[in-house]
C-alpha cells in the first residue's frame, strides 16, 4: 500500500520499500511506526534511517480505513469568513490537530438540507466526530450518526439531547444592561437579525427582559442579516422611528460596527449622545476607529471544552449528553459613557 512519496518516480514510497532498504520484514516497518509496539532498538533505528532516506511517511488514511476511523473531525459552519467564526475555526483546528485529528471544514448554506448533506458526507468519510458551529442536524441525521457511532457536538445551539458548548448569553446581556444603566441612560435599544440563531435570540431576549424589569421599554429592531450592513440598516431604522436611543446593545460586533458608523454619520456622538456595546470581541473591536466596548467569548476556551467533550464521548458513547456553559467578560473601551 502506498505510504509516502518517491521523488524519483513520482509515486508514494511503500512500507515494503522501506523494509527492503532496512533489511527487515514489512511487519517490522509497521511496528516501528506503531506507538507501543514491540520492536528491537536496533531494528527500530534501521527502519527510521531507511524511512528518512526514502522520504517515507506513514499512511494515516489507510490506517484509519483499516480501523474504521479516519481521524477526521468535521467542522460544519456557515459564514466561515466572518471574524468570530474565523477565530472559532482557527481555535478548533489548532486544538484538534494537537489532539491528533485532521479538521475538515464544510461551509454550508442556510437550510436544514444543507446541514443534513454535510452530515452525510462526513459519515461517508468515517469522520470521528462532527462539530456544528452553525445550524443543527435534523433528528433523522442525529439518529443515523448515533447508529454509526459518530459523536455530534454543538456550539452555541439550544437543542437538547446532544453534547453542546455555550457561552452564557444571559449573563452577557445582563453585564451589557448594567454597564449601560450606569451611564444614566433611559432610552434603551437592542438590534438583532430576523430569525436569529438561538444564541443571538437569547441575547436579545435577556437584554430586553432586564430593561423591562428595571422599568424601561426597550426598542427592538430586527433586520435581514447580522452583519455590518445589517447593523447600519438597524441603526437607520432606529433613528427614523423616533428619538435616538442613548444606550444600544448589539447582539454581535459586526452589527455594532455598522451601527456605530451610521450613528456617527447621522451626527450623533459616541459615547456622549449614545453608548454602544457589542458581543464577541473580534480583533476589529480594538481598532482605533471603533474601540468598541463588548462582551468577550474566548475561542480557545470553547475549543478546549469541545476536545474534552469529544474525549469523554469516545470513552463512554452511552453517557448522557452534557451542556457546558462558560462565562463572557465585559471588555470596556471607548463606546460607553463614564458611569454617573
Amino acid at each position: 500500500m502506498a505510504d509516502g512519496k518517491d521523488n524519483g518516480q513520482g509515486r508514494f514510497v511503500s512500507a515494503q520499500a522501506v523494509a527492503e532498504r532496512a533489511g527487515v520484514s514489512r511487519s517490522a516497518v509497521s511496528r516501528a511506526f506503531t506507538p507501543g509496539a514491540s520492536i528491537a532498538p536496533g531494528t527500530l533505528a534501521r527502519v527510521h534511517e531507511a524511512a528518512a532516506a526514502l522520504g517515507y511517511q506513514v499512511n494515516d488514511l489507510a490506517r484509519g480505513l483499516l480501523a474504521n476511523r479516519s481521524r477526521l473531525v468535521g467542522l460544519v459552519t456557515s459564514d466561515a469568513d466572518s471574524p468570530f467564526r474565523a477565530q472559532m475555526i482557527a481555535a478548533l483546528s489548532q486544538a484538534l490537530i494537537e489532539r491528533g485529528n485532521v479538521p475538515a471544514i464544510i461551509n454550508i448554506g442556510p437550510t436544514t438540507e444543507d446541514v443534513a448533506n454535510a452530515s452525510r458526507q462526513l459519515l461517508r468519510y468515517r469522520a470521528e466526530a462532527t462539530v456544528f458551529l452553525s445550524g443543527s442536524p435534523p433528528e433523522s441525521m442525529v439518529e443515523l450518526t448515533r447508529q454509526n457511532g459518530q459523536p455530534l457536538i454543538l456550539i452555541n445551539r439550544a437543542e437538547t439531547g446532544l453534547d453542546s458548548v455555550h457561552c452564557d448569553d444571559m449573563d452577557g446581556a445582563q453585564q451589557a444592561f448594567e454597564a449601560l444603566s450606569l451611564t444614566g441612560a433611559s432610552r434603551f435599544a437592542v438590534i438583532n437579525k430576523e430569525d436569529p440563531s438561538p444564541s443571538l435570540g437569547a441575547r436579545e431576549q435577556a437584554f430586553a427582559g432586564f430593561a423591562v424589569a428595571s422599568g424601561f421599554k426597550p426598542g427592538v429592531v430586527r433586520v435581514g442579516h447580522s452583519d455590518y450592513d445589517g447593523g447600519r440598516e438597524a441603526a437607520r431604522r432606529l433613528l427614523a422611528s423616533g428619538p435616538a436611543p442613548d444606550a444600544l446593545f448589539c447582539v454581535n460586533d459586526l452589527m455594532a460596527f455598522g451601527a456605530l458608523d451610521h450613528l456617527r454619520e447621522a451626527g450623533l456622538r459616541v459615547p456622549d449622545d449614545v453608548s454602544v456595546i457589542g458581543f464577541d470581541d473580534v480583533p476589529i473591536a480594538a481598532w482605533t476607529s471603533y474601540r468598541l466596548t463588548t462582551l468577550r467569548q474566548d475561542p480557545h476556551r470553547i475549543a478546549k471544552e469541545v476536545v474534552l467533550i469529544l474525549d469523554r464521548r469516545i470513552a463512554d458513547p452511552d453517557a448522557p449528553p452534557v451542556s457546558v456553559y462558560f462565562p463572557v467578560e465585559l471588555v470596556v473601551r471607548e463606546t460607553v459613557k463614564a458611569r454617573r
